[in-house]
This record gives C-alpha cells, sequence and structure tokens, in this order.
C-alpha cells in the first residue's frame, strides 16, 4: 500500500495497523496524519511503547498514559484510584497512537482496552477511541522475564479480534538504495537466508574504509559503547567543553523523560569529536542519525559547529523535547542536540538512517536485532561487520506467521478502500522522495575505483598474505598502495590489524 492511501485511510476514521519493513515511513505517515488530524480539532494521545519512540513523536509511553505502568494484571480498585486528570485525558482522546507496537504484550493491549471501556462507559473496542498502532513484528519483539507476567504479540489479544483493525501494509522502500542488501533483509523477514546471502555479509567482515573516514559503530551491549566512546574522546587533544541540560517539571517526570532522551545529561565533546545529532531539526537542516565531526565553537556561545558527511557546517544550538499527556506538557528538558557517535546500541538506533557504520552482532542476544541494525544503512558498501553470531540471523517464527496473515488482509483491506485512491491522489502532502539508484555514495566508490580498482572491496586471503610478506621485506605504504590497488589510509589500517597500531605512525 502507498503512504498516501494508508493517510487517507486513517483520516476516514477507521482504526488501523500501520506496518511494513524498516524504511517504508511508517513515522513519516503518522506525522503527517497527526498534523492533519489535530488541524481538524481531534484529541489526539500519541503514545508508544518505549519513551525513546515517544520522543520521537513528541508523546508519552502508553504505559504511563494507560495508568498501568509496569503491572501485568488490573487490580479491583484500579477504575477508583486512578488520577481525575488521567481519566480526563481517556475520557477526551478521540485518536490514540501506538507506535512500537511489537514491543506491547498482548495481554496489556487487552489492559488498556478494559480501562478505556470503563472510563468511557462503551462497551466497544478501546470505549470508541480511533486506534492506530504502528510497527514492524520483525523488529524487537515483547520481551518476557522471569519474574513477570508472559505473553505475546498484540496480533494474540482478545480486543484485536473484535477491533478488526485495517491493515495499512507500507511496501515502498525509502531507506535503501541496494538491492543486494534489500534482498538480504527481505531474505531475513521471509526465513529464507539462503548460502549467497550470508556470504555477502560474511564478505563485509574487517572490511576497512578508505581514507582516514571514521565510522559510527553499532554495539547491542551498553558496555561496548559508553568503553568506546569514552576511550576515543580522552584520545584527542585540545580542551573539553561541557553543556548540562536544563529541565522543567517534577522530578519523576523528568527522570522519565530523561529516559527516552538520546542526549546526555551532561554532554561532553572536544574539537575533532565524532558526533550524531537525536533529533530533526525544526529547519531541516539536519535529521537524527546525521552524523559529523566537530570542527570549531561559536564565539560568544560556545555552541559546537559541526561539519556533517554531506558537506554541510552547521552551529548546533540548544533544542528541546517534551513529555506531553494529552495536551499537557507534564516535563521539557533543553539540550544540544548531539550524542558522542563512535559508537551505538543498535536498541537506540531503531529509526535511524546512517550514512555508513561499523557493525559488531557476535553479541546479539535477541531475534531481530541483527535485522534492526543490518537496517540502519543504505547499501552493502556502508556497511562495516566486526562479526556476526548465529541469534543476529534470526527473526521470529511468530512474527513469520503474522506477516503472511496481515499481507492477506492487507491486500483484502486496499481493495475495500479503492474509493478512497482519488483523494489521495489529490492531496497535496509532501511525501518522502524515493533514493535515485545511482547514489553519490556509489559515484564517490566509483571514481575511487578508478584510481584504486580494489577500493571498498572485501580483503581475500591472498591479498592479506601478500601484504604482509611484502610489508615485512621492507615495501612503503606508496608501493604497497599501488601493488595491492588500495587507498594508503587502508593499507595503514590493515597493516595495524596484523602488526599492532605502533607499527605504522
Amino acid at each position: 500500500m502507498k503512504q498516501g492511501m494508508a493517510l487517507e485511510i486513517m483520516l476516514s476514521g477507521e482504526s488501523v495497523l500501520l506496518t511494513g519493513p524498516a524504511g517504508a515511513g511508517k513515522t513519516f505517515v503518522l506525522n503527517q496524519f497527526i498534523n492533519l488530524a489535530k488541524s481538524d480539532g481531534k484529541y489526539i494521545s500519541v503514545t508508544a511503547t518505549t519513551g525513546l519512540a515517544a520522543t520521537h513523536l513528541g508523546g508519552a509511553t502508553i504505559h504511563s498514559w494507560s495508568g498501568i505502568g509496569i503491572s501485568d494484571e488490573l487490580s479491583s480498585n484500579f477504575l477508583d484510584s486512578m488520577a481525575k486528570g488521567r481519566r480526563e485525558i481517556i475520557e477526551k482522546t478521540d485518536i490514540l497512537i501506538i507506535d512500537e507496537v511489537s514491543m506491547l504484550h498482548d495481554f496489556r493491549l487487552d489492559m488498556i482496552d478494559n480501562i478505556c471501556r470503563a472510563v468511557r462507559k462503551r462497551d466497544e473496542p478501546f470505549g470508541g477511541i480511533q486506534l492506530i498502532m504502528s510497527g514492524d513484528f520483525f523488529q524487537l519483539p515483547p520481551i518476557n522475564r522471569g519474574d513477570s507476567r508472559a505473553g505475546g504479540f498484540v496480533v494474540n489479544s482478545e480486543v484485536w479480534h473484535d477491533l478488526d483493525p485495517v491493515v495499512c501494509y507500507l511496501a515502498e522502500q525509502h531507506r535503501q538504495d541496494d538491492a543486494k542488501l534489500l534482498d538480504i533483509l527481505n531474505a531475513l523477514r521471509a526465513g529464507e537466508l539462503r548460502r549467497h546471502h550470508a556470504e555477502c555479509l560474511l564478505n563485509r567482515v574487517d572490511v576497512e574504509p578508505e581514507g582516514d573516514e571514521v565510522l559510527t559503530e553499532l554495539h547491542t551491549v551498553n558496555v561496548d559503547v559508553d568503553r568506546l566512546n569514552n576511550s576515543k574522546l580522552d584520545l584527542l587533544e585540545g580542551d573539553e567543553l561541557f553543556y548540562t541540560q536544563t529541565a522543567t517539571g517534577s522530578k519523576n517526570y523528568i527522570e522519565s523523560l530523561q529516559r527516552s532522551v538520546l542526549a546526555p545529561a551532561t554532554l561532553r565533546i572536544k574539537k575533532g569529536a565524532l558526533v550524531m545529532t537525536v533529533k530533526n531539526s525544526l529547519d531541516r537542516k539536519y535529521v537524527n542519525g546525521s552524523i559529523g565531526t566537530v570542527i570549531d565553537f561559536e564565539s560568544g556561545t560556545e555552541y559546537p559547529i559541526v561539519e556533517f558527511r554531506n558537506g554541510k557546517v552547521i552551529t548546533i544550538r540548544p533544542d528541546t523535547w517534551e513529555l506531553r499527556d494529552g495536551d499537557k506538557k507534564r516535563a521539557s528538558i533543553s539540550q544540544i542536540p548531539l550524542r558522542l557517535a563512535w559508537a551505538i546500541t543498535v536498541h537506540k538506533s531503531q529509526g535511524m538512517t546512517l550514512d555508513a557504520a561499523r557493525i559488531d552482532l557476535r553479541k546479539a542476544f535477541v531475534e531481530g536485532m541483527g535485522y534492526v541494525a543490518l537496517s540502519r544503512v543504505k547499501n552493502l558498501d556502508n556497511l562495516y561487520l566486526s562479526g556476526i553470531n548465529q541469534m543476529a540471523l534470526r527473526v521470529s517464527e511468530d512474527a513469520q506467521l503474522i506477516d503472511v496473515t496481515l499481507r492477506s488482509k492487507a491486500i483484502k483491506d486496499c481493495k475495500r478502500f479503492k474509493h478512497l485512491e482519488d483523494a489521495a491522489e489529490k492531496r497535496k502532502i509532501e511525501l518522502p522522495k524515493k533514493p535515485k539508484k545511482a547514489s553519490g555514495w556509489s559515484e564517490k566508490i566509483a571514481k575511487m575505483r578508478e584510481t584504486y580498482p580494489n577500493a571498498y572491496r572485501p580483503w581475500q586471503s591472498q591479498q592479506d598474505e601478500l601484504l604482509k610478506e611484502k610489508f615485512q621485506n621492507g615495501a612503503t605504504i606508496k608501493e604497497l598502495s599501488s601493488l595491492l590497488g588500495r587507498h594508503e589510509g587502508s593499507i595503514t589500517m590493515r597493516i595495524q590489524k596484523h602488526f599492532g597500531e605502533d607499527v605504522v605512525q
């Protein structure tokens, strides 16, 4: 289904599951819908299953909106103890949005349904609220812990069948521009990963970028991310600058918001630091996930000046995140929207598009983690793997079965709402442009290969052996570059990999 059609179905008042693969534009369509529905005077409650996803849309978690918190079931006096403000918000909500719904347990969706019915005194799904759910069941699933109630995907809930949401399955791709990478991602989703797919990924293991390009690394655990970022920053010369956030609201709301804001409470950077923007700028100068290097600090304000990968040089000024509960602002945090970008966790990379990344999947510990990580980049030439384990190549079998059902229903629903096609065509909305087949990155590689034929190609074992032999026999970096058809920076890093960083300065 096209984005415009999905948007018209949601605007028609139908409850919807908005789904599709990573990069299909689900969050973009949600933001379009939110803006248009608000302009029509609708009261919208924007929520997500995680605080991080909620900040992308400017909302709250579904757990706090409904009042269920971390509870596994509703107590007998739940409604009696519900705060008046919470009850009022549920009563006046016209549209409830739940983003990243793949991570919500089925029993919790039933709990939310029961609360809405009771508060609104209407015995119909969610008390008559239009429900818009968004997410991809192939990405991170609901987490079952040993000391809490186990559950599955929301499609197994009781209210799912009563609600019978329209399935808007977005099929167009707005991130990847590489047929090989798309084929791998689609094979992962279908559970049909073949030997040639695995070989394509393994060929990216230990590949190094040409020249002195610095890459963002994706790791599966926080300890590895913090260790790498801090060690890289410590190696830089020059003075450190510190930016401390300002916050408003009660302590508990500020703490809740802080867990969702990717910018640290105290940002520590130096000139030369690799950084990442963690919010879309209002003037569209950068987007969430843009990578750049701090090249200077603005005179007077000392705001960091960042040169991004696309060549733009921008002064990064403080921005604000808000925790909203319907129309009420519970807390806000103002901070420079940057974080160190030598490393980030796979979990926190969800929703981002990275120009290039080094990904370490040797410690992948949950189904879907590899799919999330690999789908952050646009093509295989931008992907550098440190390693990969078997878990990284798995997706949920339940998700695969669900996907077959959703695709089938989406086809039927698309036919059922065929009468909205004309409205979708006439509405003047700015949909994302599809990436061109020949990207600037591809052109850059093609140009480099005119001088260095093996640029960005995997190192073969015979090339490695030749490199080591010639280097030990006194060949210079320049001679090895000419012999092996690779940039001198790549030769240097390969030698350091084999013989240690002190061998070549």
